[in-house]
């Protein structure tokens, strides 16, 4: 009977035990006196790359940069790791922010390349640039910076005319975190295509190299630098010329009747017809009339897309008596 209440007595004693392990477990870490701070870390952004100066000269266009943060993750740290056992993913910033950082940077470095930024609204291009990937990676104590970014460039009708998916990695064994960081960003600046970029920054000689451009009267365009000589003659000469515009595009419109002078008419200009591209330029055409005291007005129409084919307008008006 003694040894029964000792046994019940030993184990009420362990349970006791064991149920103020468990509290201290459960609830004794969260004290004020056992919480300490989450420690915070600051990586420092630099663009540590050496920048040539004016690679791309004489361009035609100039460009506007619009940078986008579209990561879904924000902290830079993929995993669950930690640059030390206080500091939680979510603790890691950057100074400064990414977006500002690469918008900030990206600007700079374009503008030592020679692009032109925010020249003309009328007539710039738009990098568009978003950041889907920005992070740091901690496999087998070595640190890897990883980063891709989603470049699109428009032109001033938002036509998107080309595009490509940029990364950099950088980073080493012994490599600190903001090293790595920084050296995916230079690696991800250096394999972007500034050369294709730039190209369409070029006016093309010809019409045909840009097909879908517009006529803005600005200037800017092949068509408006395409040359194209006007030869109107007429019997008896003497006799009015006038010409309008006839379109069968929605991107064109029809103008009214505007007088160019008296045959024989002759003269080199270059198109300014508002919306007028290549490959609508079939669609539209230049009627000519002619007209003079006692004779019948007459009237041609050639078709713009021939007219640039051959780069001239010309024709003879043999006039009729009322």
């Amino acid at each position: 009977m003694l040894f029964k209440r000792h046994k019940i007595r030993t184990i009420r004693i362990f349970s006791l035990f064991f149920i103020c392990v468990w509290a201290f477990m459960q609830y004794g870490c969260v004290t004020n006196q056992n919480v300490k701070p989450a420690a915070t870390v600051a990586i420092r952004l630099k663009f540590e790359q050496q920048q040539p100066i004016n690679v791309f000269t004489n361009l035609d266009y100039g460009v506007r940069l619009n940078v986008i943060d579209k990561r879904t993750d924000k902290p830079i740290i993929n995993q669950f790791l930690t640059i030390n056992p206080n500091v939680p993913k979510s603790n890691v910033f950057t100074i400064p922010d990414i977006q500002s950082f690469v918008s900030g940077s990206m600007m700079q470095y374009m503008r030592l390349l020679g692009f032109g930024l925010n020249d003309d609204f009328n007539t710039d291009y738009m990098l568009q640039v978003e950041i889907t990937q920005y992070e740091l990676n901690l496999v087998s104590l070595t640190w890897t910076g990883m980063i891709s970014f989603n470049i699109q460039l428009s032109d001033n009708n938002n036509n998107v005319v080309y595009r490509q998916i940029v990364t950099g990695r950088g980073g080493d064994r012994g490599c600190s975190a903001q090293k790595a960081l920084n050296e995916a960003y230079a690696n991800t600046m250096e394999n972007m295509d500034w050369s294709r970029i730039a190209s369409f920054l070029k006016r093309a000689e010809t019409p045909i190299g840009e097909k879908n451009k517009q006529v803005t009267g600005e200037g800017d365009t092949a068509l408006e630098h395409t040359i194209i000589r006007w030869y109107i003659d007429s019997a008896p000469k003497g006799a009015d010329v006038f010409w309008r515009v006839v379109s069968s595009t929605p991107d064109v419109k029809n103008t009214n009747q505007l007088y160019l002078g008296t045959t024989p008419y002759e003269s080199t200009e270059s198109f300014d017809i508002k919306g007028l591209t290549f490959n609508n330029s079939g669609d539209v055409q230049i009627e000519i009339s002619c007209e003079k005291i006692g004779y019948s007005t007459q009237r041609k129409r050639f078709n713009v897309r021939q007219a640039i084919d051959q780069k001239e307008i010309s024709t003879k008006f043999n006039l009729i008596e009322e």
